[in-house]
């Protein structure tokens, strides 16, 4: 497997890999990771087919499972500490803390998504991946488009 490494002049050919933290930061700002000046996302959770600056095939970047993993664990850790603390205290109803704690959750995890995928996408590219790693053919960035209704 080789590691994508974006277009550089011979100058700056030698020029150290982008930090771990630093990739990871860019993504979650919705930077490229590579260079940080394009941008991650085409929408609000799909991929940019590539970085408009440094060409990185970020669209080939298959995050998965990880993103919504990550943020149902982050946001649980936030939430459900004050979840406990609030029935030990008051002990309200439950239709209470289904009115309260289930927005909370809705709305920590749809704030959390967008900013963990794109973490993700720059941990996978300061990784090297770059779509290859599958029977060595690069994944399509969406699937193909089907032209009659089914």
């Amino acid at each position: 497997m080789t590691r994508w490494e974006p277009a550089r002049p011979a100058a700056t050919a030698e020029a150290p890999a982008t930090s771990f933290w630093t990739a990871l930061s860019r993504g979650a700002r919705n930077r490229c990771p590579v260079c940080g000046q394009g941008k991650v996302f085409a929408g609000y959770l799909r991929v940019a087919e590539e970085c408009t600056v440094c060409h990185a095939p970020l669209g080939r970047l298959r995050a998965d499972d990880a993103p919504p993993y990550f943020t149902i664990f982050i946001a649980g850790h936030l939430l459900f500490p004050p979840v406990l603390w609030v029935e030990k205290a008051w002990m309200p109803p439950m239709w209470l803390h289904m009115v309260v704690w289930l927005p909370a959750f809705t709305i920590a995890c749809i704030l959390l998504l967008r900013p963990i995928k794109g973490a993700t996408v720059g941990w996978l590219a300061r990784l090297g991946f770059d779509g290859t790693e599958h029977d060595g053919d690069p994944l399509p960035a969406r699937p193909p488009r089907s032209d009659h209704a089914g």
